[in-house]
């Protein structure tokens, strides 16, 4: 194999012909790339040789499921993919356009393969990138990124004899009937189903149609132009066109799925938009009810209440912080034996007996549904309002350059952390710990907290901050966190602040 380049100049004869890719698309959990810019279709190819070179390295059954997400050029780089993967000697299973959930239950209905799914996620157009897994529900982490980088830009790819194409047809029936089963609501719900024009209005209508759910479409097109937003429902944008939709429709609640529909969001019947994290007290709370004694695991930039919430306590709930990023939830959730893990992004990761542990936006949207027709003298605003109250910021993206984001998180962790040690008051309270499992999490003596980490998959810093007082103490959280991170020079705009 031949060692791809960094940099190929488009429109000239070794951009058609020689592998290029840019070693940032890389991630802690999968990969992305800005396309054409930082990688080409031979690079594609490269990436495939590798990744089915990885895979008999490591003695996986040479069998991958290969999906791709609703994009004008998803087609072509699956297809590049494809190639290298048979290059290695790989049996391909092509499962055609999907959404990424769907891609991960199809190692489960064929037998248990590997699985590829070629997608942009929540990214705006321009952006490919590749999830990837070789022992579902878990995707690759750090450690196999590590290597799967060391084989592609090495050119240690391996040719092998045995590749194979098969188109697999059916797999979107057997998806659509493991998640319903038999069950039907029992109530009436009328839910504002929102995809923006992504990949998930080719499976969301229809599942809550099934469910007996009205539903009334909200940019449920597909259209990879994506002409009203981004399909990011942690994004305000998408999250408000939702609220709007709701409040002229009169409906219940209102789902939004991403652009690959394995995140989802929730707007209630007030039009309040309540963050992922919020969701999953109140999925929580229903769940331990069902399952006393369960354990959840939380990401870092999840609200306090898993831990504190008095009624989750009374369940006997065990709650485990961990790591941001879909690969890091999914393999805690696996370890621990949870019974669901929370993202705050959206990704949430029901495990036996309710899912089968990995992030599906379309098996949220079951759950919800059941939990309301567990609880039908309630609305979401009743779940929503009987939650303590705190005050929370949405997640928040400043700037950071991929090559220059986690050196510069390092020193904004050693200041804070020195911030602790020193005794300093952080908005006008003690601070009770720093948690550096993934970034700095400043958490003060009232259980309001601060949380700066840099961003897996674009070039940015996180910041995400909670308080269990007002929303003035909010955004004195907020400030006292800028102001250390406004010491780099490096860091830029927010992408959206509250």
């Amino acid at each position: 194999m031949t060692r791809p380049l960094y940099e190929v100049s488009p429109n000239t004869w070794n951009f058609l012909k020689t592998p290029m890719i840019k070693p940032t698309g890389f991630r802690e959990y999968d990969a992305r790339w800005k396309y054409p810019e930082e990688i080409n279709l031979p690079g594609m190819t490269a990436l495939g040789l590798g990744l089915g070179t990885q895979m008999i390295a490591r003695g996986i059954d040479p069998v991958i499921a290969v999906g791709n997400d609703y994009r004008d050029y998803s087609l072509a780089i699956k297809n590049a993919l494809i190639l290298g993967l048979m290059q290695a000697g790989i049996h391909v299973k092509d499962i055609g356009p999907c959404i990424t959930p769907m891609a991960y239950f199809s190692s489960f209905h064929l037998g248990g393969c590997a699985v590829a799914m070629v997608t942009a996620s929540h990214n705006p157009n321009g952006w490919t990138g590749v999830k990837m897994g070789f022992n579902m529900p878990l995707t690759h982490g750090p450690d196999e990124m590590s290597e799967l980088k060391d084989i592609v830009l090495n050119g240690k790819g391996e040719a092998r004899e045995g590749g194979k194409y098969e188109f697999v047809d059916g797999v979107w029936d057997a998806y659509m009937d493991d998640l319903v089963g038999d069950f039907k609501m029992t109530r009436k719900l009328k839910v504002v189903c929102a995809t923006g024009n992504g990949t998930a209005g080719a499976y969301a209508p229809a599942l809550l149609e099934r469910l007996g759910v009205e539903v009334v479409p909200s940019h449920n097109e597909l259209d990879y132009t994506f002409p009203n937003y981004n399909p990011n429902p942690e994004a305000m944008e998408m999250l408000h066109d939702m609220s709007a939709t709701l409040k002229a429709s009169g409906a219940d609640l209102a789902l939004g799925f991403d652009g690959d529909g394995d995140r989802c969001g929730v707007v209630d019947d007030e039009g309040e938009e309540i963050f992922a994290d919020k969701v999953g007290v109140i999925m929580a709370r229903d769940l331990s009810k069902l399952y006393p004694g369960s354990t959840f695991v939380a990401d870092v930039k999840s609200t306090g209440l898993f831990a504190s919430d008095p009624e989750l306590k009374a369940n006997g709930v065990k709650a485990d912080y961990w790591k941001t990023g879909h690969s890091h939830m999914k393999r805690r959730v696996h370890e621990l034996g949870a019974l669901a893990g929370f993202e705050k992004s959206g990704h949430y990761f029901m495990a036996s007996p309710v899912g089968r542990g990995y992030d599906d936006g379309m098996r949220v949207a079951v759950e919800i549904c059941k939990l309301m027709d567990r609880n039908p003298d309630m609305k979401m605003s009743d779940l929503r309002k009987a939650l303590p109250k705190t005050w929370s910021t949405p997640t928040m993206s400043p700037y950071a350059a991929d090559t220059e984001k986690y050196e510069i998180l390092d020193r904004l962790v050693d200041k804070l952390v020195a911030k602790h040690a020193a005794g300093d008051s952080f908005a006008g309270q003690p601070i009770k710990d720093v948690v550096t499992v993934n970034g700095a999490r400043v958490i003060l003596e009232n259980g309001s907290w601060g949380l700066v980490r840099a961003s897996s998959n674009t070039p940015n810093l996180v910041v995400v901050c909670e308080s269990s007082v007002s929303e003035e103490e909010l955004r004195a959280i907020f400030k006292e966190i800028d102001d250390v991170i406004r010491t780099e020079p490096g860091v830029g705009d927010y992408d959206q602040t509250f």
